[in-house]
């Protein structure tokens, strides 16, 4: 995938672009829809599925109040729309300047001139120019004048719940993270290194890894039933998380704690732990303060029993939803 951060790095297009607008943050089960859509007709038609968002988000330019926690951070949006198949990425640097621009500007220069936009696919909600003066009524009027085509895709649903970004974040902050992972098509994950802990659960419960999130975004304080990653690897452990201030040891700045229930040294494996992935399944209870350590060590050995009872579970019902009568 071509990525470009600035629109003098477009240059000349060899091919028309199938474009597509939008913040993506998440990259949810409709946005997935609509990539896939966009992807599927640029292949057909030998053009150049195009993806054109921004960075920072919008808001935290014209709003800095109204801005947003992001729910995936820029390395790992690239990442899944590779995975997609989006053949070409402009991340604008969005500025006051850029900000000002009319829609009927926003459209002649960067969607027609720069990026030579045969067909736009957008979401119902999208809104562009200055201010948001732009809709898709507008789009649409404006695509007459210049020759390209718009398709907007409705807004989808799941068990119920619209799928958005906003009402995945809303999800994520209360704690429900088992429904958010059903709107974002997997599980809500943070992403980052390994810190340096104070050494007292190795000490006095049991060993975690310090977790230091490149998201903006994080669950609801409490303990979650987990998978974790490593970054250099592609096995995923089974693993207790809490996200809290750790109460029983004294009041301590929010930290995110992970317990791997199945270490790989217990396997003779070596791997690299320095940069993690913690995708967050369920959400097992609020965090408390204990009387003392022991009292504590004794609630994660419970925890760890539920936990690995979730993950006996998980096993069972996966072969049925594998098998043809359940895809």
């Amino acid at each position: 995938m071509r990525i470009a951060r600035q629109l003098d790095e477009i240059g000349r297009l060899s091919s028309p672009s199938l474009l597509t607008i939008g913040n993506f943050d998440g990259v949810h089960c409709a946005h997935r829809s609509l990539l896939e859509r966009l992807v599927r007709r640029a292949d057909a038609q030998k053009a150049m599925a195009t993806v054109l968002t921004f960075d920072p988000h919008p808001l935290k330019i014209v709003a800095p109040d109204k801005a947003p926690l992001l729910i995936l951070p820029m390395e790992e949006k690239i990442r899944l729309m590779d995975q997609i198949g989006i053949g070409m990425m402009v991340i604008l640097p969005f500025t006051a300047k850029l900000a000002r621009l009319s829609p009927e500007a926003f459209v002649e220069q960067i969607v027609v001139e720069r990026l030579q936009a045969q067909q736009v696919h957008l979401g119902p909600n999208f809104r562009f120019g200055h201010r948001q003066q732009g809709d898709t009524k507008l789009l649409a009027k404006l695509a007459e004048r210049f020759g390209f085509r718009v398709e907007i895709l409705p807004m989808m649903e799941i068990r119920g719940r619209r799928v958005s970004s906003t009402c995945i974040r809303g999800l994520v902050s209360s704690g429900q993270v088992a429904p958010a992972g059903r709107l974002l098509g997997r599980p809500f994950a943070l992403h980052g290194k390994v810190i340096a802990g104070e050494g007292v659960g190795r000490k006095q419960t049991v060993p975690t890894l310090n977790l230091q999130p490149r998201q903006e975004l994080l669950p609801q304080a409490g303990v979650y039933i987990t998978r974790t990653r490593p970054a250099s690897g592609s096995d995923r452990y089974s693993s207790l998380t809490n996200v809290g201030h750790r109460p029983t040891f004294g009041d301590h700045p929010l930290s995110i704690e992970t317990f791997l229930l199945d270490p790989p040294e217990a396997r003779d494996e070596a791997v690299d732990f320095a940069q993690i992935e913690v995708e967050f399944l369920y959400r097992l209870r609020d965090e408390k303060k204990f009387p003392d350590p022991s009292a504590l060590k004794r609630q994660i050995a419970l925890d760890t029993q539920r936990a690995k009872k979730y993950f006996r579970l998980l096993e069972k019902v996966r072969p049925r939803r594998l098998s043809p009568t359940h895809r």
